[in-house]
């Protein structure tokens, strides 16, 4: 997998290319924002590590060129920024980041983020988005979700509402990340929810029934005690 890293802090960038570099990913590096462009029109990247802010070219603003005119691969960008309290909103906008690392963090939580991006069905230009895990399948432009059965051809489709299938969408494309009942919320309902964030634990608990084999002892949603939920399974 190639990874293009556009950081204008050198001692950063390194940083972030030796430790994916250590895990087998082939990695080159711009150090602003025009010149990633051209990076990206030839190299055509599976993933884009972007620094929000960047000389000449800002990171939202080449993020939103990227998603604009996509190349034969349309790649995941995970976005790197200062300003924590700013990102949802930047996401909720729709520039086309697909996750986001706030500044300063680990080099073990950054290489997890980016296999969580790269365990899903790479994107291709113009094509339907779907993530597929070990056991599960989402089909975002269809909206329909199926659990795979061994030895078919087929999978099970899962009879779930809208707020499930998101639900399920938002844990299966980020595989293994824990989320607090805020951050479910956000993702979920945004500025239009109102009332006890709780809710989040009854739709979890709604959605176990239907993809767990054991919901009273869940094999995918787990609870993270003091911290909220996950999403395990293995990649496909």
């Amino acid at each position: 997998m190639d990874i293009l890293i556009v950081e204008d802090e050198p001692e950063i960038a390194r940083l972030i290319q030796l430790s994916l570099e250590k895990e087998g990913f082939s990695c080159y590096i711009s150090r602003d924002g025009l010149s990633a462009l051209r990076v990206i029109q030839e190299q055509q990247p599976d993933l884009i590590i972007l620094d929000l802010m960047l000389p000449g070219l800002d990171g939202l603003e080449l993020c939103a060129r990227i998603r604009q005119k996509p190349g034969a691969k349309d790649p995941y960008i995970l976005m790197l920024t200062a300003k924590g309290e700013e990102i949802d909103r930047v996401i909720g906008l729709s520039t086309g980041a697909d996750d986001y690392l706030v500044k300063p963090f680990s080099p073990r939580e950054l290489v997890a983020r980016v296999r969580a991006l790269l365990r899903r069905s790479l994107r291709q230009g113009g094509q339907s988005q779907v993530y597929k895990t070990g056991h599960f399948i989402i089909d975002i432009d269809g909206r329909s979700a199926s659990r795979k059965l061994a030895g078919a051809v087929a999978g099970e489709l899962l009879d779930l509402t809208t707020l499930e299938f998101n639900l399920l969408t938002v844990f299966v494309s980020n595989l293994g990340r824990v989320w607090n009942r805020t951050q479910l919320i956000d993702k979920l309902w945004g500025s239009d929810f109102f009332g006890d964030e709780r809710v989040v634990d009854t739709h979890v608990a709604r959605l176990r029934k239907k993809i767990e084999p054991d919901p009273s002892n869940p094999t995918f949603i787990k609870t993270v005690v003091g911290a909220g939920y996950k999403f395990e399974d293995s990649a496909s």
